[in-house]
């Protein structure tokens, strides 16, 4: 029987997590299911699909509306926005929330039925903003504390695990899917020409310029490479990157193109593809990279990159 399905999220920018929801609202609309993707802000890296509808909840000027002071009308918001796509469409059989801003105004909205999609590893994040300041660890725990009495899925086991060891967040349930990847799809876009790629081997990193990411940890090693390959850098901050690879030194050796709707064109020509994070909810990239059957070596991080990699070198 088809269902209607909300799979929800802050904005479709370039991450991880927004190419994820496009991927399964694509499965479930083959499968024979009516996907609906609900997006708060209007921020979109991603093309958006032609044949599954995607609404918007605010406006483009509209931040930090989940704020302490702004919260509540954001929560009526959501709460009239899911009314009204229901009367207009009739009633969803399940809503999918995905990232901490989705996850807590549609808890503190009380829509059903619900499961919250935890895609980063919740202690690594929190540790990160207390390192920032009591404020955004605050603002980052007020989020978390939200999926209290939840149902939950996370992306990885390791961060299934960890949350029922750490007890910080007591779920109604929880349960690990792996995320989606639509391996004919992530081939046939690797062969598609592009005539950016440098010619010969090269390096390549994908992921945004953040403290999770560890392009300094990335960069340092870079530059004692004796080997003198080109590194590939696709990111969403591609000023900030090459002002990182100035400052170890090897900016003459650093692209950075910028985001790219298709980057598998980029890693199937790459000669490795490296991740060199502190900490990971799944580790996508490494997915990708694998299916365009280019070699990976990565960081062993908290989660997932070794859920992937099974076999570890000296």
């Amino acid at each position: 029987m088809s269902k209607r399905i909300a799979l929800a999220i802050d904005s479709l920018a370039g991450g991880g997590a927004e190419k994820i929801v496009l991927t399964l609202a694509r499965e479930f609309k083959r499968l024979g299911h009516e996907p609906h993707i609900l997006v708060l802000s209007p921020h979109c890296d991603y093309v958006l699909p032609a044949d599954i509808p995607v609404h918007f909840c605010f406006d483009k000027g509209q931040r930090h509306i989940d704020g302490l002071l702004t919260q509540h009308l954001a929560v009526k918001k959501v709460k009239q926005w899911v009314t009204s796509l229901s009367s207009l469409l009739g009633s969803f059989d399940v809503f999918f929330s995905n990232l901490d801003r989705t996850n807590l105004l549609f808890t503190k909205a009380q829509v059903k039925p619900l499961y919250c999609v935890i895609h980063n590893a919740i202690e690594e994040e929190l540790k990160r903003e207390l390192k920032l300041g009591p404020l955004a660890y605050w603002a980052m725990w007020r989020a978390k504390k939200a999926l209290n009495h939840q149902q939950l899925i996370t992306v990885s086991k390791g961060i299934e695990d960890d949350i029922i060891q750490r007890k910080r967040i007591q779920a109604a349930s929880i349960q690990t899917i792996y995320n989606p990847f639509d391996i004919d799809a992530i081939r046939h876009s690797a062969e598609l020409p592009n005539l950016d790629i440098p010619k010969g081997d090269y390096i390549i990193h994908v992921g945004r310029v953040a403290k999770q990411k560890r392009h300094d940890v990335l960069l340092s090693a870079f530059a004692k490479m004796q080997t003198k390959l080109p590194l590939v850098l696709l990111c969403n901050k591609p000023r900030k990157a090459l002002a990182l690879a100035k400052k170890y030194g090897v900016a003459d050796r650093v692209i950075c193109p910028g985001f790219q709707e298709n980057p598998f064109t980029w890693i199937k020509n790459a000669r490795l593809l490296v991740l060199s994070s502190d900490y990971e909810g799944f580790g996508n990239v490494i997915m990708e990279s694998l299916i365009c059957n280019t070699p990976v070596v990565s960081t062993d991080c908290p989660f997932g990159p070794n859920e992937i990699l099974t076999q570890a070198f000296a």
